[in-house]
C-alpha cells in the first residue's frame, strides 16, 4: 500500500525523522465527509482539527486465557482481538473545518458519528482509523477558553502504511 497524499499534514518534500521526537510532530487529521460504504483508506481525505492540546493512543487487546492441565496450573495466552482508541484535548475554534465537524457530533447518534481518522507519525508511517467520534467535552470554566474534548474509537481494522523512502 501506498502513503495517501491526501491526508491532513502530508507533505511530499517531508524527510522521515529519527529518534525520540515531540508528540508536536504527530499529525492528524478527521474526514469531515463521515465514512461510507465506497471509501478505503487509499481514498478519503482527512482534514487537520485546529487547536488540539493533546493526543494519546490506546490499544485495547483482548487476551484469551485458559488453564491447561498440561502446563501444571501455569496459565496459557492468545492475544485473540484489538481496538484503538484516540483521545484529544483542545479548544474549541469556531470556523475551523476539523473543529466544527467534530464539535458538530456532539448531539448525532448513530452512523452520523462514523469517520475515518489518520495519524501521519514522524518516520512517516500513516495509521488511518475507521472510527466512531465521541464528543466527551465541550465548555469549561468562566475565565477559560472553550474546551472541545473528544475521542476516536476504532470501528473495525485500521490500516498501516509503512513509509518508503524514494
Amino acid at each position: 500500500m501506498t502513503d495517501n497524499t491526501k491526508l491532513a499534514g502530508y507533505d511530499a518534500q517531508a524527510t522521515a525523522l529519527k529518534g525520540v521526537n515531540p508528540v508536536n510532530k504527530i499529525k492528524f487529521g478527521v474526514c469531515v465527509k463521515g465514512r461510507k460504504d465506497e471509501d478505503t483508506p487509499e481514498s478519503i481525505t482527512t482534514t487537520v482539527v485546529k487547536d488540539a492540546e493533546s493526543l494519546s493512543i490506546s490499544a485495547d487487546n483482548g487476551i484469551e486465557e485458559w488453564n491447561p492441565m498440561d502446563q501444571e496450573g501455569w496459565v496459557r495466552r492468545l492475544m485473540t482481538s484489538k481496538s484503538l482508541s484516540v483521545s484529544l484535548g483542545g479548544k474549541r475554534n469556531y470556523g475551523d473545518a476539523g473543529n466544527d465537524y467534530v464539535a458538530g457530533l456532539f448531539m448525532k447518534n448513530g452512523q452520523d458519528c462514523n469517520t475515518w481518522f489518520s495519524i501521519i507519525f514522524p518516520n512517516l508511517d500513516q495509521l488511518i482509523i475507521p472510527c466512531v467520534v465521541n464528543v466527551t467535552s465541550l465548555g469549561g470554566d468562566s475565565t477559560a477558553a472553550d474546551a472541545l474534548e473528544w475521542e476516536v474509537q476504532s470501528d473495525g481494522k485500521p490500516a498501516y502504511i509503512a513509509h518508503e523512502a524514494a
